[in-house]
């Protein structure tokens, strides 16, 4: 068994222990005739069995709650609710079979009153220790430092305040009065921590906000219970009086009751950020085609769909019409009306060309169609030398697109139409023999330039997998040996196929060996990397890297993005799996001193046990036959199903999968993965 789960059954062992203690102390009280308001050796005891009892349930349930992984908020307060919440209601019917017993068998019962209300003092202060350190979970997400240290402190003191029981102080008095005035202070400044609000999607919050007032009205039912019991002539222990009850039932309220607060009114702007969360994860799917292979179709699929969910429109069609008009996507509409609305737009000379009509019935010849659409916005897609098509939206409400929709759209478009002409680019160079030939020359540079194994190390194992979806691939790897105990790894993938995407691979691979011999900072390697490359790239041109350096010694790594794919890490303290989301700009897309802004590095100390897994896009925007993407999920899914096992066999595992996944499809892009896995046993270092 788990040291964990045994110290957990001791702690829960020896609160139940202490609980029939202190109900077999105050029946002997009722038997003997003892009041426990007096300064007696059972009022101590009393106090002694309470503070235990407290104490070792709380224990219990700190040590439950360090099983909690993972951001699924509402899981949290869900298990809240249906383990601990429950229990005021389970409080109300054990008190309601109380008061039907003493009404037609046990009148004026003393036994049955105390007994009664030992067992919901019991269910009451575990209620409170599950919800207090489900709010510590919580408040600490995405902690820093000093988060730690104030919340440390803060379980100090709350769990200080049970002295004042044990010892059988008086809390009432002009010395400790302050103290827990100052206590309650610290309770509000602990308890604006809600960063885990801001994760909940609309759906979520609309439920988080029932449980948190289901959970909230338990915190009435039991503060009521006890209140009215507290002036019973009958009942011998007033347990709620304890300044440690009232503090945890005043803390576990409050966070509740601000929790619920913020989450009410962020309400209205939740589904704003998920729309704008969205945008602009489509405006980086589409910037990234470049890279991915994918042919015309594939990128007005997704332009059809990001624009008509980023407006919110309610009809809509998109035509390829280069030589001749092609309805490629519909919404809404058949061709017999979109022929009648191309009429309209030709015979008022608007065909193929950019139009805004928020108002729609104010034209007599719209208004004569008879459609339910009061808004229509035209965007032409055209470059400089050649049309593509035009998009056409429509909404049933007038003033339906603002400035601000049309410029998404328009960011759309703009950026479609660069994706296209890079693919007809790249097309148009693969038809040409001599080309072909190059790329011949370039594959074999480019084989011989990937490494084909990583040092052996005591610290860690690496496993790594490269499948080129062509001739020529544009994504790397290479690693570094800095010291004993610094090794310097660098992915990245460059922007374009073909023998300059070999090329700018070659001259990264030797701008990474040339500035890395001094042992640079990732930061300032990616500067200094920025700088050389704009020097060589193609102002169409750019790579997206990422550099570790891990250090042994220190047992960390630190690392900076460049516009890269997410790293995917496995802590195996924590037992969680997430990525890594940091800033960062592709090399060579800002090629000025402002560059220095757009690239951030991180710190992250490392496990025995933990596993990174670092790859390129074209792993998790691998298309199935039906055309659905692997995705970050199912990577992440797959990690936190083989995290136990080697690097290599978690490598197999994570490409099976994905092989499994596409099936006979077309590999669109390069594929590149790399498993870090760090040893169990850590060798020791000579300082």
């Amino acid at each position: 068994m788990p040291y964990t789960s045994r110290l957990k059954r001791t702690y829960a062992a020896v609160a139940f222990a202490s609980w029939l203690m202190l109900v077999g102390n105050i029946l002997l009280c009722i038997n003997i005739n003892v009041s426990l308001n007096t300064n007696s050796v059972y009022s101590h005891v009393n106090n002694l069995l309470t503070v235990v009892f407290m104490f070792t349930t709380f224990l219990s349930q700190q040590n439950e709650s360090d099983h909690i992984k993972g951001t699924d908020f509402m899981g949290y307060l869900w298990k809240l609710f249906v383990q601990a919440g429950l229990m005021a209601y389970v409080c109300v019917i054990v008190h309601v079979g109380y008061l039907v017993a003493a009404k037609h068998w046990f009148p004026d019962s003393k036994y049955l009153l105390n007994v009664i209300y030992s067992i919901n003092f019991a269910l009451f202060i575990y209620f409170l220790g599950r919800a207090f350190y489900t709010w510590k979970k919580l408040i600490l997400f995405q902690k820093s430092k000093s988060l730690h240290v104030e919340w440390r402190w803060f379980e100090w003191l709350m769990y200080g305040s049970l002295l004042l029981t044990l010892f059988n102080i008086s809390y009432i008095t002009y010395i400790f009065v302050p103290l827990l005035c100052l206590l309650v202070l610290y309770i509000f400044f602990v308890s604006i921590n809600l960063r885990w609000v801001a994760y909940l999607t609309l759906t979520k919050k609309w439920r988080s906000i029932l449980l948190l007032i289901v959970l909230l009205v338990s915190v009435v039912i039991f503060g009521r219970y006890f209140q009215v019991l507290a002036g019973n002539p009958n009942l011998i222990a007033d347990h709620f009086e304890h300044p440690f009850v009232l503090l945890m039932l005043f803390f576990v309220f409050i966070y509740a009751f601000i929790s619920l607060l913020v989450a009410v009114f962020s309400l209205p702007t939740s589904s704003v950020f998920e729309q704008k969360r969205d945008d602009l994860m489509n405006i980086q799917k589409l910037s990234q085609s470049i890279q991915q292979g994918q042919d015309e179709s594939q990128v007005f699929d997704m332009l059809f769909d990001s624009t008509t969910k980023a407006t919110g429109a309610d009809a809509a069609w998109l035509e390829i019409s280069e030589n001749e008009e092609d309805v490629s996507h519909m919404l809404n509409l058949d061709l017999a009306k979109i022929s009648r609305i191309r009429q309209i737009l030709k015979n008022l000379n608007l065909d193929h060309v950019d139009y805004i009509n928020n108002n729609l019935e104010l034209n007599n010849y719209f208004r004569e169609l008879g459609l339910p659409y009061k808004s229509l916005l035209v965007v032409a897609l055209k470059s400089n030398k050649r049309s593509f098509g035009v998009l056409y939206l429509l909404k049933d409400i007038d003033h339906g697109f603002d400035r601000e929709s049309i410029n998404t759209v328009r960011t759309y478009t703009n950026q479609t139409i660069l994706t296209i002409e890079n693919l007809r680019l790249i097309e148009d160079s693969l038809q040409n023999e001599r080309y072909k030939e190059e790329l011949k020359i370039a594959s074999a540079v480019q084989d011989s330039l990937i490494p084909k194994s990583f040092p052996s190390d005591s610290w860690f194992e690496v496993s790594t997998y490269a499948q080129p979806a062509k001739e020529v691939g544009g994504d790397f790897y290479d690693f570094l040996q800095l010291s004993e105990s610094r090794i310097a790894i660098i992915i990245g993938d460059v922007s374009g196929k073909g023998v300059s995407a070999a090329f700018h691979m070659a001259q990264m691979k030797g701008i990474f060996h040339a500035l890395m011999q001094d042992d640079l900072d990732p930061v300032v390697f990616m500067l200094k990397a920025n700088s050389a490359l704009s020097r060589c790239l193609e102002r169409t041109s750019f790579i997206t890297s990422s550099l570790y350096i891990i250090d042994y010694k220190m047992q960390g790594l630190m690392f900076a993005r460049a516009g890269h794919c997410h790293t995917l890490y496995y802590n195996s303290m924590t037992e969680e799996t997430f990525y890594f989301v940091t800033e960062g700009l592709g090399l060579g897309i800002i090629r000025d001193a402002s560059y220095a802004k757009r690239i951030h590095k991180l710190y992250y100390d490392y496990n025995p046990g933990d596993v990174m897994v670092i790859y390129t896009d074209g792993v998790t925007e691998a298309r199935s036959p039906a055309q659905e993407e692997y995705g970050e999920d199912r990577l992440k899914e797959m990690l936190m199903q083989t995290y136990h096992l080697e690097a290599e066999d978690i490598k197999y595992a994570i490409v099976n999968d994905l092989k499994t996944f596409i099936g006979d499809a077309h590999l669109h892009d390069d594929q590149t993965l790399m498993v870090v896995k760090f040893r169990n046993v850590q060798p020791k270092i000579q300082m």
